[in-house]
């Protein structure tokens, strides 16, 4: 089965992070991993990347740092993930040369077409659904989607508030990958493992 999350880390990492994430990426649900922690140093930052990266590497899944080629590099990850504020992808990719640069879209058209443009290796479009991630983050409506797919061969990945009950409605329009985080690592009712299992494709969620 081929992967299709792309799973964000916790806010913060406690000291059952590591355990949880041997956990969650043993399932083989996930593609991406991406290392997203905007109150740390860098150097912690690169401190627990690299312990992250042992992980990632067990599983056969990609680390993605969020907004820093230059701490995506330090780290020596698979990629960066850049937000509208965090430079251009061409920039990027001279840091990084042939891998991975992400691009946030948001819910925006005119965003998505000058990604395009720049040639990024995914664009991260939402959010969907009312997030805890991005409480504030504008709502973008699943007919984006189809409106993407139609201009760009570029895999999407969809993002904002994405959960076990509504995660198949955006699987439906033809989304590479499923972005999560809160229902898995904040989840009152379930572990880490046991939301992530609540995942699946099928043949009717395309």
């Amino acid at each position: 089965m081929k992967k299709f999350l792309y799973l964000i880390s916790p806010n913060k990492i406690n000291e059952y992070f590591y355990k949880n994430l041997e956990d969650v990426l043993s399932t083989n649900k996930v593609q991406y991993f991406q290392l997203r922690l905007k109150k740390y140093s860098d150097s912690n930052l690169i401190k627990i990347g690299k312990k992250v990266k042992t992980i990632t590497r067990k599983y056969k899944v990609k680390l993605i740092i969020n907004d820093s080629h230059l701490l995506a590099k330090k780290i020596a990850a698979d990629g960066c993930h850049l937000g509208q504020s965090d430079g251009s992808v061409k920039n990027a990719r001279k840091f990084l040369k042939k891998k991975i640069v992400g691009l946030t879209c948001h819910g925006s058209k005119k965003l998505i077409l000058k990604a395009i443009k720049q040639k990024p290796d995914y664009i991260a479009i939402g959010s969907f659904f009312k997030s805890r991630l991005k409480p504030h983050a504008k709502k973008a409506q699943t007919n984006l989607i189809i409106w993407s797919k139609l201009r760009t061969n570029l895999p999407i990945v969809a993002i904002g508030g994405i959960n076990n009950k509504n995660y198949k409605s955006l699987m439906k329009f033809g989304v590479n990958y499923l972005a999560i985080s809160s229902y898995i690592w904040n989840n009152p009712r379930l572990k880490p493992k046991e939301a992530i299992k609540l995942f699946y494709k099928n043949e009717n969620t395309r």
